[in-house]
Formats: C-alpha cells, sequence, structure tokens
C-alpha cells in the first residue's frame, strides 16, 4: 500500500498525525488546511501541535512527500482522502458544513478505484447519508460501486505521551466489503492494529460512546465533588480509596469542566440524533451536560467565597489563572472551562491574568491578559487559581499568592480544592 498519493483534509490535532504517518510509510501526502496561516507555518518546518514535532515535519517537507496546502487542486488524482475536519454545534444542532465543504472540493477530483475515509465525529449515518451523496453528485461516480467509502472515528489524545497514533487501536469501517477491505488496508500500514465493525453507522457511534462514557463519569464525580465539599469530606481522598478496588471501579476525576472538541459536543450529537430519530431524550446525556457545563460556574462561586472571605469583592481584585488549555499538557483551548472561568471573572470586574506556556490562542470572547509565572505574580494577585495542571508550572512559587484555589489536586500545601 506504500507510496499512494494520499489528501488529509484537516491539519489540525488529528489531521497533522495522520498526514505526517502517512509520509514516514511512503505515501505522497497532501495536507490540506483552509487556515492559510497554518499552511505557511508547515510549509516553514514548524509545528502548532504538540504531539508532532517540528523535526518530523521539517523530515516530510526533506523527503518531497509533504505538501502542505489550502488549494484542493493540488490533491487532484489522490488515491486515499481522508476527512478529519471539525465537526463544531451550532445552537445545540450539529453542524456539518466542514464535512459537506470537504465533500464538495473532493468529488471533482474523485477518480474510480479511490478511497475516502471520514474521520471527524459526527453521528450515525453521516457517511452514507450525506457524504455519499455529496461525492456521488460531484463526481459522476457511485459510492461501493466505483469508488470506496467509509468511517474510521479518530482517537487522537493531545498530550498523551504512552498511547499515540500509532499504538492507539484503529476502528474502521465501510459502506460495503470492499470499502471495508480497502480502509482497513490503508491503516494497517498506518497503525499496529485495526478494529473492524460491520458497518459505518456502527463505527460512528463507537465514537459517540466512548466519549459519552467519560462524559457522564466526570460528571458523576464533578457533582459528587460539590457534595463531598458541602458535607465536609475530602472528595479526592475517597477517588484515592476507591482506585484501590481492583475490579469493579474506575478511575475519573473531577475538574473545572470538560473541554476540547470532544466531551463537550460528542454526546450532543448522540444525544440530539436519539431525539431527532426516536422522538426520546437521552437522560444520561443532557443530565451530565448539565453538571459540566455548569462547573466553571462552580468555580467563580467558590473564588468569590474565597475572596469574600477575605474581605473582598471578585470586581476589583487580581486572579491569577494557571492554565487555559482544556487538558495538562496540551495547548488546545477549545470550549476549555478554564476560559469560561477567565470570561466570568472578566464579567464580574476582576482584573485576570493567566499564564499558560502552551496556549497560543484561547479560543475567548473577550481579551484574557496573558503573563509569565513568577514570584511578583503570584504575590500580586489576590488569588490564584490552578484550572491546568501542565507539568511545566513550578507550582512552588504558588506560596507567594495569599489564596490559592486548586481545582486539579495538585496537593499544594494551604491549598483550597474543588
Amino acid at each position: 500500500m506504500g507510496g499512494r498519493a494520499v489528501a488529509v483534509v484537516g491539519q489540525g490535532y488529528v489531521g497533522l498525525p495522520v498526514a505526517m504517518r502517512a509520509v514516514q510509510v511512503g505515501h505522497q501526502v497532501v495536507g490540506l488546511d483552509v487556515d492559510e496561516s497554518r499552511v505557511a507555518t508547515l510549509r516553514a518546518g514548524r509545528s502548532y501541535v504538540e504531539d508532532v514535532t517540528a523535526a518530523e515535519v521539517a523530515a516530510g517537507l526533506a523527503s518531497g512527500r509533504y505538501l502542505p496546502t489550502s488549494k484542493y487542486a493540488d490533491a487532484a488524482g489522490f488515491d486515499v482522502a481522508v476527512i478529519t475536519v471539525p465537526t463544531p454545534l451550532r445552537d445545540g444542532m450539529p453542524d456539518l458544513s466542514f464535512i459537506e465543504d470537504a465533500g464538495h472540493q473532493l468529488a471533482p477530483h474523485l477518480r474510480p478505484g479511490a478511497l475516502v475515509v471520514l474521520e471527524s465525529t459526527t453521528y450515525p449515518g453521516t457517511t452514507e447519508e450525506l457524504l455519499a451523496p455529496l461525492l456521488e453528485r460531484g463526481s459522476g461516480l457511485r459510492a461501493g460501486a466505483d469508488f470506496h467509502l467509509g468511517y474510521s472515528p479518530e482517537r487522537i489524545d493531545p498530550g498523551n505521551p504512552t498511547f499515540r497514533f500509532v499504538n492507539t487501536p484503529k476502528v474502521v469501517s465501510g459502506i460495503d466489503e470492499a470499502s471495508l477491505a480497502a480502509v482497513g488496508d490503508f491503516y494497517a500500514a498506518l497503525v499496529e492494529r485495526t478494529v473492524p465493525v460491520s458497518s459505518c453507522r456502527t463505527a460512528e457511534l463507537t465514537k459517540l460512546l466512548e466519549n459519552t462514557f467519560r462524559h457522564v463519569n466526570i460528571a458523576l464525580v464533578n457533582e459528587l465533588a460539590m457534595f463531598a465539599y458541602d458535607l465536609g469530606i475530602s472528595v479526592w481522598e475517597a477517588i484515592e480509596a476507591s482506585a484501590t478496588k481492583p475490579f469493579g471501579f474506575m478511575r475519573f476525576s473531577p475538574g473545572p469542566g470538560v473541554g476540547g472538541h470532544c466531551l463537550p459536543i460528542d454526546p450532543s450529537y448522540l444525544s440530539w440524533q436519539v431525539k431527532r430519530r426516536l422522538g426520546t431524550p437521552f437522560r444520561f446525556v443532557e443530565l451530565a451536560n448539565d453538571v459540566n457545563d455548569h462547573m466553571p460556574d462552580y468555580v467563580v462561586r467558590r473564588i468569590t467565597t474565597l475572596l469574600n472571605g477575605h474581605r473582598k469583592a471578585v470586581n476589583g481584585s487580581r486572579v491569577l489563572l494557571l492554565g487555559l488549555a482544556y487538558k495538562k499538557n496540551s495547548g488546545d483551548a477549545r470550549e476549555s472551562p478554564a476560559v469560561k472561568v477567565a470570561e466570568r471573572l472578566i464579567h464580574l470586574g476582576a482584573e485576570v491574568r493567566a499564564v499558560d506556556p502552551h496556549v497560543r490562542d484561547p479560543h475567548a470572547a473577550v481579551p484574557i491578559p496573558m503573563g509569565e509565572l513568577t514570584a511578583a505574580e503570584a504575590g500580586a494577585a489576590d488569588l490564584a487559581v490552578i484550572l491546568t495542571d501542565h507539568d511545566a508550572f513550578d507550582y512552588g512559587i504558588l506560596t507567594a499568592a495569599p489564596v490559592v484555589l486548586d481545582t486539579r489536586h495538585r496537593c499544594l500545601p494551604g491549598a483550597h480544592v474543588l
């Protein structure tokens, strides 16, 4: 399967690792992205994704087998196209416009025998009901009969040093047996193990199930953390004790909320589809959404209470926020609860300063002043909050802060915990 012409649509946290791996196994790869600044960065041999090093991008360019571009014409004659575009929610409804655009743009370049794989998270039925007709209309070819089509959910976990793209099992599916075989063969050269399933709908549901499982369990411990605090019990100690049970328990930790492109969005895709098709609410998802969506508000309430205890109002107080990314050791601030905390504090009149060595763009609705974590910065704050527990932080510096709220359980002496 080496040496094929591969187009990867989207060069973000999902698409760039796929593109780099495809280059490494010998494919000729066109990395498509509508963001010209991203294209320029990649062409300069730099990376904006933690899981892909600048050296890997530079090696891809030096090989002559990697072309970052915003022009679909550069992908003409592709053998394989992988779609890794975002699928956000708009007013509670799935926005598949990026998938639609990718389908429209790829279709004129589709030729008999080619393979198209969708990796973007979506609701069951998207590959066959939306993408297939788009590709057929734009190409004049028939899915299955003239070209292969399948779905393989992304499982990228940004910043995870153990499970990366290559050693994470890859679920694969196709609209028919030949498509399944084509999808399986393509990914077998990229990853250590593929997991075939019987249909694209099953693969699409697999992705939603994985993240709904996490979403619901995080909501459970988040709500428990609030109740435990009011009861005067350490939820963290209870979690540590429970985690010693070798069966029947899986550890989840509370925090200021959920973020990224998956947890705040994927379960809602499933809930939306169930309500649309079956007319029934997915109660677990709706309850989890309610709990997790309001965790930033709870953090702000805790901040308000702590400041009140020192005879200070939020309005006018200087608050230092550690971390704006949605998870540790990542620069991804999409849907980050830390950003929501910052926005709420600024709206209440707080003088907010944030530090995050990984985040370039916090995706905030209001400007968030950024600084460095120094003893002077910590000492100037009325209160410091640990929102994302990056390993790069020197937490000892926070001893200079008069009050510290720790939402990630870094076990700092004297800190107030979630």
